[in-house]
């Protein structure tokens, strides 16, 4: 079957959404983050036969999940027959109240109180635990590692977004490129995967959502990363000094990764 290709960087899936390549942006000293290297997307679980087709093409050898075990249990990944990449999970919850759950409190979930939940998402991840552990992790798998990698969540655009934010930074991507990569999400051309793996067990929560309350969680806004930037900043001084201290991404490493990962 022909299938319409999808605008760059989007890759064209039948029931993965937003898998695309985050790379291709200006990094450190002039050079250039590679491409074919670095992909992004939600869970797998809808992947069609010609999606697990395409991922196995792409010489995707590390995958870094950054979901907890209970999701991972509940939406478990399509596979490829031959897959052999090596998957990167955490030993147990990854999150608190991931947007599409419905989280513990019953309330009308306007526009207001889904930014403001997403928020508070942006504000505890630089002190969860465990993505702390997956980011260092993702890190120093990218450092060692050969062939392509693909990070994702369930949505893939507030966990993996962040993680690939801070390893464009890394690179000497300027924040204003990270941001745009990163609100890329809300331009992916598969919204309708995502709906229909979120939006039943949102609504079976809350009942109605208005739709700019749905807007607010499946997509992504400029403040929720800058939230993450100016929390670190806060508590660290600088991004950098939270990778270094943090996530064990010192000078070394960082000349590391970019030489494997630069152009």
């Amino acid at each position: 079957m022909i299938r319409d290709p999808f605008p760059e960087p989007f890759l064209t899936t039948e029931g993965i959404h937003n898998l695309r390549d985050y790379g291709g942006y200006a990094g450190a000293d002039g050079a250039t983050v590679r491409k074919g290297l670095l992909y992004r997307s939600g869970q797998h679980i809808d992947a069609s036969e010609a999606d697990l087709e395409l991922v196995q093409s792409l010489d995707i050898r590390t995958i870094i999940d950054f979901r907890g075990e209970s999701e991972r249990a509940t939406f478990p990944c399509a596979r490829h027959r031959e897959f052999a990449a090596d998957v990167i999970a955490f030993d147990g919850e990854t999150a608190s109240s991931p947007p599409h759950e419905g989280g513990s409190e019953k309330t009308d979930m306007t526009a207001e109180k889904g930014r403001q939940r997403m928020i508070a998402v942006y504000t505890r991840m630089p002190v969860n635990s465990a993505m702390i552990d997956m980011f260092s992790r993702y890190f120093k798998a990218l450092e060692t590692r050969e062939g392509a990698s693909l990070i994702h969540c369930f949505a893939g655009k507030d966990r993996t977004g962040v993680g690939a934010s801070l390893l464009l930074h890394v690179l000497g991507v300027h924040y204003d490129d990270i941001l745009a990569e990163f609100m890329l999400t809300n331009d992916a051309p598969t919204q309708h995967i995502l709906e229909g793996q979120s939006l039943p067990r949102m609504k079976a929560h809350y009942g109605e959502i208005e739709p700019q309350a749905i807007r607010n969680l499946i997509g992504v806004r400029e403040e929720y990363l800058g939230t993450y930037w100016q929390e670190v900043t806060r508590d660290h001084g600088s991004i950098d000094n939270y990778l270094a201290q943090t996530l064990g991404v010192d000078e070394a490493r960082k000349a590391r990764l970019q030489e494997r990962l630069l152009a």
